[in-house]
């Protein structure tokens, strides 16, 4: 292949967490590891996204050494995009004690758990704690606090909202989404047992947008790998898109190129392919 004909170099590579990076135990992989490691020598940024918030990226941020004061992480699906060494908030899109309002009420009307998280700490108003807000809670790295929505102060804000509950009982609910929901937040899955709600601006894929914006890399540029529904957005924006051999159908469909799947070293598979080869059979 000529040189004028390849495609663009790679700058940055924008990274789901769970069921992407991690492996079905929620650890990073010797092969994973180095292939970001030698990625970032060769000078690509590599941008950890997830839905969890910062707390939940924080020890695997330090154990692949993105943590300099020019290294960024999008939380909370594009809810929040922050400088690592810092905490600065680049982009941030917070919920109003009004929109908890709505959409605790809306959960309560649906039949299903419900949670909230303000950057700090979870809470639920529901007694009975859903096993999977407890897991979210250990996972995210935040403490998680049963409250009555009475109890919750009214000058809180939120960095998202998420109905939880078992996948069967969530999917049932979706259809019955009204659209005062819908038209005012962004809903997806991004866990079978997870439905989030955030701010419309918010999302992976404009908050990788903001932030090569910030550091002036064109979306060619941009390589993004996901498994879930809300990496469409990113995969979407992205250059370079690749689906994990586990995702599911909706990104296979999105996305141009498939990897592994997150218990076979899928992105590093991808990373080696796409900046690490020559790539001249892109």
């Amino acid at each position: 292949m000529d040189r004028s004909s390849r495609p663009p170099a790679i700058e940055l590579v924008a990274i789901d967490m769970d069921g992407t990076l991690l492996d079905p135990a929620h650890r990073l992989t010797p092969r994973v590891k180095q292939a970001i490691a030698r990625a970032r020598e060769q000078g690509v940024r590599i941008v950890l996204t997830s839905g969890r918030p910062v707390s939940g990226l924080a020890p695997f941020l330090d154990e692949l050494g993105i943590n300099g004061s020019g290294d960024y992480c999008i939380a909370c699906n594009g809810g929040l995009v922050t400088r690592v060494a810092t905490g600065e908030a680049v982009v941030e899109y917070p919920l109003s004690f009004d929109d908890f309002l709505f959409c605790e009420q809306l959960a309560r009307e649906l039949g299903v758990h419900f949670q909230a998280l303000d950057g700090e700490r979870l809470y639920t108003p529901n007694q009975d704690i859903s096993l999977y807000t407890v897991a979210d809670s250990h996972l995210s790295r935040v403490p998680l606090s049963y409250r009555s929505v009475r109890d919750m102060d009214p000058e809180m804000s939120f960095i998202k909202l998420m109905m939880v509950d078992e996948p069967h009982i969530l999917d049932a609910i979706i259809p019955q989404l009204p659209a005062a929901l819908t038209e005012r937040f962004a809903v997806l899955k991004s866990a079978a047992f997870f439905l989030e709600v955030f701010d419309q601006r918010a999302g992976k894929g404009p908050s990788l947008q903001k932030l090569a914006e910030h550091l002036g890399i064109d979306r060619t540029q941009v390589m993004a790998i996901g498994d879930q529904e809300n990496d469409l957005s990113m995969l979407q924006y992205a250059g370079t898109s690749v689906a994990m051999g586990n995702a599911v159908d909706a990104v296979k469909a999105t996305a141009l190129h498939q990897t592994a799947t997150n218990s076979e070293d899928g992105v590093a598979l991808a990373i080696e392919r796409f900046l690490l080869s020559d790539a001249t059979d892109r």
